[in-house]
């Protein structure tokens, strides 16, 4: 859970109030801000412009993804509570921004996992072949590729984002932090083990989870490692295998 986390009525106002800034400091910007943020009544509006913007090849189709992110959002206000999450995780934890809106407007990684709530809940409806044209426009149009049947918490941070694949079944704690070109997914040995990642994980650039492994709370994967084998929490993994280093010292009773 994030210190001070506000609620999104509250993270709305902040992102208008940043917008209404970016408007005085520069006009030319601030143009585009009518379409993205003015044009909206909240936060779940806005949002789903993002997404239609962002994955929609042609004004129809934009519209088409936009509409079908709102219905997701009015039937399903956990997701906005869940997307509300993911940017101030941002800002908490991005050492590039402190603010609401760039990530808003203009980090990837972030419309990917709010395209990929959307799509999760498609699938979980039975609207399978919808939920996979989600993942496959946002694979395209945002090198971010996360099947509908993964599972992923809250306060998730895809940094960069280029170049990520989340397989099907794959499960996903809170706090989580992805690099770019991290990839997690299954054996063709063992299709139906797929990884589980911890809360507060971090995947660095590079890395691969592969096969029913168990990454613990709090543990860090190393650039480039090929992690097989589970990882106990809080621990470091690196290499190609990988291999642990810097583990908590066990607590001996007294």
């Amino acid at each position: 859970m994030i210190q001070n986390e506000i609620a999104v009525d509250q993270l709305w106002r902040s992102i208008r109030r940043e917008a209404e800034g970016a408007v005085a400091r520069d006009p030319v910007f601030g143009a585009a801000l009518s379409t993205a943020i003015f044009d909206h009544p909240d936060f779940a509006h806005a949002l789903a412009h993002q997404i239609g913007a962002r994955l929609g090849g042609s004004p129809a189709d934009r519209a088409r993804f936009a509409q079908l992110a709102r219905d997701a959002f009015g039937a399903s206000p956990d997701l906005i509570d869940a997307a509300s999450r993911d940017l101030q995780s941002i800002a908490v934890h991005d050492p590039a921004t402190t603010t609401l809106l760039p990530p808003l407007l203009n980090f990837k990684g972030y419309v990917a996992l709010q395209a990929w709530r959307v799509s999760n809940r498609l699938w979980r409806q039975r609207r399978n072949d919808l939920a996979l044209l989600l993942q496959s426009l946002s694979s395209d149009q945002l090198s971010v590729s996360i099947h509908p049947t993964a599972s992923i918490g809250t306060s998730v941070f895809l940094d960069h984002a280029t170049g990520v694949i989340i397989g099907a079944f794959a499960v996903i704690g809170d706090e989580v932090t992805i690099l770019q070109n991290v990839t997690i997914g299954r054996k063709h040995s063992e299709p139906d083990r797929a990884p589980k990642i911890g809360r507060g994980v971090l995947l660095s650039a590079g890395s691969t989870i592969i096969g029913g492994v168990s990454i613990g709370d709090f543990a860090k994967i190393g650039a480039g490692a090929v992690v097989e084998h589970d990882v106990p929490p809080g621990c470091t993994a690196i290499g190609v295998p990988a291999h642990l280093t810097n583990c908590p010292e066990p607590r001996v009773s007294a």
